[in-house]
């Protein structure tokens, strides 16, 4: 009798069950990795960005905001939304973006009193700039304005210091905030002219407007994109311009130093911040991007007719730039003796 002898398949071994449960364990790390390649790989933007203006519509900062987003949409097929969170003269909106994911699609567009101003006023400010944010582009500065009431028996600088001489009580002068460039040039400019004015903050320019235009207030420094559409209302009166120089789109009015206070200067620079910690790739390719715009006759043509004086440059002129301004500003909120109220 002849026995049959069957083989039965041959279990596999522990080494094999091991390798076996490690390939396929790398399998499914390599199927993730290659996931998150393609997602990280898509090319920035591919989702809208948030552009934060830290003032309410109307100001200087809203309009140049809603220029550069538009411009960048229209170049890279992506929403740009304007965010307007207002209020502590641009702090709250500037905390919001120092505290947003790092990946570029949360920006701010920064000012004068939101980088150099608020920092040297607010030893207990909730962000710092030089921590919280990089410089992505400089955008230009924009010349201040000074106005009056259409009541104000003034029509030039002169006549409107006489005035405030002459009166029982202290005139009052609107900012858009307390620490504004707005509040310091109202400072400056009583200090210089050795008159008496009371400082009636607003929450932007907006507001400040209607309250010198309905004569709650009788004074207001006001940066010249926001003050351009008021000029023709009847409402106001423009004294002059707070440059160096008068402005193409003002000609027929003089600057401040003209009129008798030469040293008076103010003027506003605006720009677009990241948060800290953004990929270097990111931030160069947004300079890049806004510097080409920036370049552009169009683009220079809307800002130039809001009254902003293009300058532009990469971003690491930008944060040379700002260097600078810090340490004027900081001299002059010394100087004034402004402390926050």
């Amino acid at each position: 009798m002849s026995v049959a002898w069957r083989r039965e398949p041959a279990s596999p071994s522990f080494t094999e069950e091991c390798v076996s449960t490690v390939m396929s364990r790398m399998a499914l790390v390599l199927c993730f990795a290659l996931v998150s390649t393609v997602a990280l790989g898509q090319s920035y933007p591919y989702k809208p960005i948030r552009l934060v203006v830290p003032f309410p519509p109307g100001g200087a900062v809203d309009a140049i905001g809603r220029i550069i987003g538009q411009k960048l949409g229209e170049t890279w097929g992506q929403n740009v939304v304007i965010d307007n969170r207002g209020g502590a003269a641009g702090a709250i909106g500037s905390e919001l973006v120092a505290r947003s994911v790092p990946d570029g699609y949360t920006l701010l567009v920064g000012s004068t009193s939101t980088i150099s101003i608020n920092p040297a006023l607010n030893t207990k400010l909730a962000y710092s700039p030089q921590r919280d944010f990089v410089p992505v582009s400089l955008v230009g500065f924009v010349p201040h304005i000074l106005l009056v009431n259409a009541s104000v028996p003034a029509s030039n600088i002169k006549d409107f210091i006489a005035f405030a001489k002459a009166q029982s009580k202290p005139v009052t002068f609107a900012s858009v905030g307390t620490g504004s460039p707005h509040h310091l040039a109202g400072e400056i400019f009583k200090r210089m002219a050795g008159v008496e004015m009371v400082h009636v903050p607003y929450t932007g320019s907006g507001p400040a407007l209607i309250g010198l235009m309905s004569g709650q207030v009788q004074f207001l420094s006001l940066d010249l994109p926001a003050a351009l559409p008021q000029l023709g209302s009847g409402k106001v009166k423009a004294l002059g311009m707070a440059s160096a120089r008068r402005d193409p789109l003002l000609p027929d009015v003089p600057t401040v130093a003209e009129s008798g206070l030469p040293q008076f200067e103010i003027s506003g620079w605006y720009g677009i911040f990241a948060p800290a910690r953004t990929p270097k790739d990111i931030v160069a390719k947004l300079s890049a991007e806004i510097g080409r715009q920036l370049a552009l006759p169009d683009t220079r043509a809307s800002l130039a007719k809001i009254g902003v004086n293009v300058l532009g440059g990469t971003a690491e002129e930008f944060a040379a730039y700002i260097k600078q301004e810090d340490a004027k500003w900081s001299k002059a909120i010394k100087d004034s003796g402004t402390h926050l109220e």
